[in-house]
């Protein structure tokens, strides 16, 4: 009997029995490639899915990658307590698209409308996904391109909060566009009433929103949130240079961030009603690092189909140094959009784990300055980073 060992996943030769007295562990098992793949119940990120778009497509690439290599490019954080990337699995997922829902999420994640990069071969996860409420999880210029699926009008919340107790999930990472208000609040609501941690990747107010930080207090569960960062996203790059600017005594008198995109989250943000918290997100995050007298704007500007999955951002900095000098600064950063948030969003996925394991309630200020752009409690970004990587180190060696 053949075993291949690594963080939590053994794999065993089909044909052979799929269970052996040595383990003596919980096990989950799915076939693949041949093989068994035979997940222990020791440090396991149980994670359900709220959207299987680009965003869910390069976190599963992400996570299966990291599962075979022990290591990701791109992470900043391999090890969060005792949970590396390998020890994030998928247990449920939700869409409202008609090409996806029934298919194992492997599958679903590179159906139309997505338009993300297949970066690597991902097996059968043994995860079908399951039709989510509609809500109001379609604008109005992306509903020419989602095939709406039926029962999406008649599922409730209710169901989804039933399924992830089913599916023991330990986390539910919210991917619902951006404006879904009612969507995104509905995904809650089934969090707390199935006692899972909440992850919002989207700007709607969760984490930030009195209410809802109460309802997870309450409930005794962690939420984060809101507005997931990216790896090298534009409003990153756009605070560093204006600290660079002001730690070198530079005035800042005006700056502007313009992002143009091909996805359906560039698409859905043509409406400027559901743009409006994305807008909101971003300038909130540079607000915090710039006087009251300087001149600013920052937001979603365009859709350009052509360019699929890829992010455009141009920044412009201009101010004034010794004797009044003028100065600008002009960026430009091109980034695929998708696998550029999806290492901050397993970050994410492991910090609401330990949260959770920890017995941590409502929001978790230690880890969202680093990881959104729209916090509960803001941080510079120099203190965001300390804050997450103490909070990573507690319990590493567990």
């Amino acid at each position: 009997m053949a075993y291949g060992v690594h963080s939590g996943t053994i794999l065993v030769e089909c044909g052979h029995r799929q269970t052996d007295e040595r383990l003596r562990l919980p096990i989950l098992v799915s076939e693949t490639k041949g093989f068994v793949v035979v997940r222990t119940g020791r440090h396991r990120v149980r994670v359900a899915v709220a959207g299987v778009g680009n965003c869910a497509c390069s976190l599963v690439q992400c996570i299966v990658a990291g599962r075979a290599a022990g290591d990701q490019i791109g992470v900043t954080h391999v090890q969060i307590g005792p949970y590396g990337i390998g020890d994030v699995e998928f247990v449920a997922a939700f869409d409202i698209d008609e090409r996806k829902i029934g298919l194992d999420l492997s599958d679903a994640i590179h159906s139309d409308p997505n338009c993300t990069s297949r970066y690597i071969d991902v097996p059968n996860l043994g995860v079908p996904v399951s039709c989510g409420p509609l809500a109001d999880g379609l604008g109005q210029f992306t509903e020419t391109v989602v095939e709406l699926a039926e029962e999406a009008h008649t599922t409730t919340f209710t169901t989804v909060s039933e399924i992830l107790q089913a599916a023991q999930a330990d986390v539910l990472i919210c991917y619902m566009p951006v404006g879904a208000i009612t969507a995104t609040s509905g995904y809650a609501e089934a969090a707390v009433e199935a006692g899972v941690a909440f992850v919002n990747c989207n700007p709607e107010a969760i984490a930030t929103d009195p209410n809802w930080q109460r309802r997870f207090y309450e409930r005794g569960i962690p939420v984060l949130g809101d507005d997931i960062k990216s790896q090298l996203g534009a409003t990153t790059l756009h605070r560093t240079l204006i600290d660079l600017c002001t730690s070198r005594g530079a005035v800042i008198d005006r700056t502007y961030q313009l992002n143009v995109g091909g996805n359906t989250d560039f698409l859905n943000m043509l409406d400027p009603q559901r743009a409006s918290s994305k807008r909101a997100s971003k300038m909130s995050a540079l607000k915090s690092r710039l006087n009251s007298n300087t001149q600013f704007g920052a937001g979603p500007s365009d859709y350009v189909s052509y360019l699929a999955d890829h992010k455009v951002a141009y920044i412009t900095v201009e101010g004034r140094s010794l004797l009044g000098m003028p100065f600008s600064i002009e960026a430009k950063l091109t980034v695929e959009d998708s696998p550029n948030s999806a290492g901050v969003a397993v970050d994410a996925l492991r910090a609401a784990k330990l949260a959770k394991d920890r017995g941590i309630a409502g929001p978790v200020v230690e880890v969202c300055p680093f990881l959104f752009k729209r916090p509960p409690i803001p941080r510079p970004d120099s203190e965001a980073k300390e804050m997450i990587l103490n909070f990573a180190r507690q319990d590493a060696t567990d």
